[in-house]
């Protein structure tokens, strides 16, 4: 887990003091989408299919700062949209970093090189780049040619300037996990700070529905592109989290982990899912029926989504809120494998779980589940 033990620190004390208090839902980073005009069309995007007059709009620092103090998670990730495309976009961020939160701009990095100069590299500030692979599969998933060089320019740039940079890796059906292997040495060589990487969402607004991973198939291609994984690959995510995606553990979809501050309101009940908003964070934590989503509800919008923003909270829950969790933390990072414990079998990652044929695999194959707050 590639983060600065300052903001290790201040999660992990942020979580255990919650826990503590006995306090059972709470924030961990909040998605503060401060527009959704963009300057990219993506196929798997299912943010940006908004009337003309709501694309240009935008909120205002005030609107924002106002979101943050609400909510007081010690995070937020800044998507869109494209940030960089907000008229004030500099002073939204130094207000961020002036109250002391750590702030993640995500970015497809257009307009990242010429921004630069607006900001001043702090620990609280990190550039996330989406990159969706290596350079030909990356401007096929953005649907525009030479976005990727672009990237890779804006990212040596920002280095060179201090700041600290982050990937964003989001996967869809038909990647060759060979391919996102390469990406990832790719990204080690720039001297990128951490990579996150997650399984796209079937956005129902996305004009690619044809892509997106069942959840069998997720894990199947998480698996294959985390064998062996090279000791020089960071990530900007738990442990827990990276052997979820794998199949290896069991966790539950704690949705307001990740709460969505937007032009519309509080985004009930997750950045995923737009059923509604409310008009504070107070509401949407007392009146959302949390018990209607996550793949143990029922609910069919949420049995194939394995996607961070619902599972990385409760990786994070999971590690701090327990020594068993903590510990079982601690064996990934050594690289020692977890012991599974009276769980069930998962299907070899290249059988479809009804397949007649789908024989038991070994112990490294079993799911371990931890405790999650509910």
């Amino acid at each position: 887990m590639s983060v600065p033990f300052s903001q290790m620190w201040t999660v992990a004390s942020y979580v255990m003091g919650r826990q503590l208090r006995g306090v059972k839902r709470y924030p961990l980073v909040l998605m503060l989408e401060p527009l959704f005009r963009c300057n990219l069309a993506c196929a798997g995007c299912g943010k940006i299919q908004h009337p003309g007059e709501v694309l240009r709009d935008e909120l205002s620092p005030e609107a924002c700062f106002k979101a943050v103090d609400e909510c007081e998670a010690p995070i937020v990730s800044i998507p869109g949209g494209e940030p960089l495309l907000h008229s004030r976009i500099a002073e939204i961020v130094n207000g961020l970093v002036a109250r002391k939160k750590y702030v993640y701009l995500c970015t497809n990095a257009l307009k990242l090189e010429e921004s630069l100069e607006q900001f001043t590299p702090s620990k609280f500030l990190a550039f996330s780049v989406h990159m969706d692979g290596p350079r030909e599969e990356h401007d096929q998933a953005v649907c525009r040619e030479g976005v990727f060089d672009d990237a890779v320019r804006a990212i040596t740039a920002a280095k060179q300037r201090g700041f600290r940079v982050t990937t964003n890796t989001t996967l869809y059906a038909g990647m060759d996990a060979n391919r996102i292997r390469v990406l990832f040495d790719q990204m080690m060589d720039l001297g990128v700070e951490g990579m996150m990487i997650s399984p796209g969402y079937s956005y129902s607004k996305a004009p690619d529905q044809d892509h997106f991973l069942a959840r069998q198939q997720t894990v199947s291609l998480f698996r294959a592109i985390l064998a062996g994984s090279k000791r020089r690959w960071q990530f900007n995510q738990t442990p827990l989290f990276l052997q979820f995606l794998q199949g290896n553990v069991d966790l539950e979809c704690t949705p307001w982990g990740n709460p969505t501050y937007n032009l519309f309101g509080w985004q009930r009940p997750c950045y995923l899912l737009d059923e509604g908003y409310c008009e504070s964070f107070d509401e949407l934590m007392a009146t959302t029926a949390w018990h209607e989503y996550g793949r143990a509800s029922g609910n069919d919008k949420c049995q194939d989504c394995m996607v961070h923003c619902g599972y990385e909270p409760s990786a994070v829950a999971a590690t701090f809120g327990s020594w068993q969790g903590f510990l079982r933390t601690i064996q990934l990072q050594l690289g020692v494998p977890l012991r599974p414990q009276n769980l069930r079998e998962l299907p070899p990652p290249d059988v479809p779980p009804e397949s007649p044929s789908a024989a038991p695999v070994g112990s490294s194959n079993r799911r371990v589940r931890l405790p999650v707050l509910k």
